[in-house]
């Protein structure tokens, strides 16, 4: 939990000790992470912008830069996202003429998404959105990479428990 245990208004129980408002909104995990994920989002974006993407479809590059082909369940899987969140944003860099997609020739029903020659040429000028963001932020590098660590521990967690 966020917070001193002893912020907010205490509540009494039992022999008289003073214990924490479970309910404070700052002592809330959830709390935090949404408004760390809306800022560090929101320092992306003039980074951003003059490559024409979103953070969304940054993310998609970013897996296609790792690797390319992937299937459409393949990039849904590495980005966490269904289906159906992933195909409008693969239709707009499609549009865009950063992606190709295509059925699979003998199934159908399987999408490759490949970078197109701009696609891959845009990695370029990503490779300097990472620096920036960690320059924007004022925070060691190394603590950034505990709280990597630690996210990506909150989000097997997560997965065990939606599982």
């Amino acid at each position: 939990m966020f917070g001193s245990p002893i912020i907010g208004t205490p509540r009494v129980y039992a022999r008289g000790v003073p214990t924490p408002d479970l309910l404070q909104l700052d002592r809330q995990v959830c709390f935090a992470l949404s408004v760390a994920a809306r800022n560090v989002v929101a320092l992306y974006r003039p980074l951003l912008e003059p490559m024409g993407l979103t953070h969304p479809q940054y993310l998609v590059m970013l897996a296609l830069w790792e690797k390319t082909p992937r299937s459409g369940t393949e990039l849904a899987s590495a980005l966490a996202l269904d289906p159906g969140t992933l195909s409008p944003l693969l239709k707009r860099l499609e549009a865009a003429g950063l992606l190709q997609r295509q059925r699979v020739p003998g199934d159908e029903r399987t999408l490759a998404v490949t970078l197109t020659p701009a696609g891959r040429a845009l990695r370029a000028d990503a490779e300097r959105i990472p620096p920036a963001v960690v320059e924007r932020l004022g925070m060691p590098l190394a603590d950034l990479e505990a709280l990597h660590a630690v996210l990506t521990q909150v989000i097997a967690a997560t997965g065990r428990e939606q599982a």
